[in-house]
């Protein structure tokens, strides 16, 4: 039997979802929809029952915060953000990210929905059946690319500042962290921008972490609480801190598109002028202990 079984929703809740996303999609398919008044509308519905204008006229600092136009996010303060493309996604991270706090946010059939609903206004590419389960960020948002049947469970990161491919099938589980940019060790400042792609079918489980740059396999798995700093070969498990290959699936002979063996990562950028040059790695530091081995 499957491990994921259908739960239909009662008639008139499914009917009142259907009509409720498809004026949704409308708006968010509309040139002329404000996305700054959709998001702060939509919020001050989902999160306190009532009008913006109510909320507004009693409650004056809950309203402005509901306004994106009146926070800003972290990436707004990153030398490396695109401020054009940031300012288009930006009202729709703020609704993702509060909508989290409210209850319809933790059911699955609705939350899934909406984030779906959110998904190809904001990222680089969406396929579909797409799932993201509460407590999901990103840096940007702008520059993440995913496949058919991605699946990211609850207080996931994915940093896409330096980009982050998710092929199709891709399972990231509950508090994993994905990054694609990093820091010299000697002035944190200096930093570089580095492309991540995770492969078709790669599940990365709970508490892994994926360091900038790394390329994750077809059908290759990273283990609880692993820390991927090298790249992962197809049908390879990887595990530990750092993640070392530990067993190989035996498949039957199977296509593979992302080969870390043979592919072609992006270049490295750099993500601050301040700092235009190379980081030039293990020539700047010293080490002042012998290196770990394992087996």
């Amino acid at each position: 039997m499957s491990w994921l079984e259908p739960r239909p929703l009662p008639v008139a809740a499914s009917a009142a979802y259907d009509a409720f996303f498809a004026d949704l999609d409308a708006k968010l398919e509309d040139a002329s929809t404000d996305r700054n008044l959709l998001c702060r509308d939509l919020l001050a519905q989902f999160l306190h029952g009532r009008s913006y204008a109510d909320l507004k006229s009693t409650a004056p600092m809950l309203a402005l915060n509901l306004d994106p136009r009146n926070v800003t996010l972290e990436a707004e303060y990153y030398a490396a953000t695109d401020v054009e493309k940031f300012a288009r996604v930006k009202p729709l991270l703020w609704l993702w990210y509060s909508f989290d706090l409210s209850p319809a946010a933790h059911s699955v059939e609705f939350g899934v929905r909406f984030r779906r609903a959110l998904a190809p206004h904001i990222f680089k590419r969406v396929g579909r059946n797409f799932k993201a389960f509460p407590g999901v960020q990103f840096s940007v948002g702008y520059n993440l690319e995913i496949g058919d049947d991605v699946v990211i469970h609850r207080n996931v990161l994915v940093d896409d500042i330096g980009g982050v491919t998710l092929h199709d099938g891709v399972s990231l589980s509950d508090f994993v962290n994905v990054y694609s940019h990093t820091h010299s060790p000697l002035a944190s400042a200096d930093v570089t921008l580095k492309h991540t792609t995770i492969g078709a079918g790669v599940r990365v489980t709970y508490h892994a972490t994926v360091l900038a740059g790394v390329t994750l396999s077809d059908d290759s798995m990273l283990g609880a609480l692993g820390l991927a700093t090298k790249d992962i070969a197809p049908h390879t498990i990887a595990v530990g801190i750092p993640a070392v290959p530990e067993r190989e699936k035996l498949r039957p002979e199977m296509p593979v598109t992302v080969d870390s063996r043979v592919h072609a990562r992006p270049a490295d950028r750099k993500g601050n002028p301040d700092y235009p040059q190379p980081w030039e790695g293990q020539a700047m530091t010293r080490a002042v202990r012998e290196p770990v081995k394992r087996g």
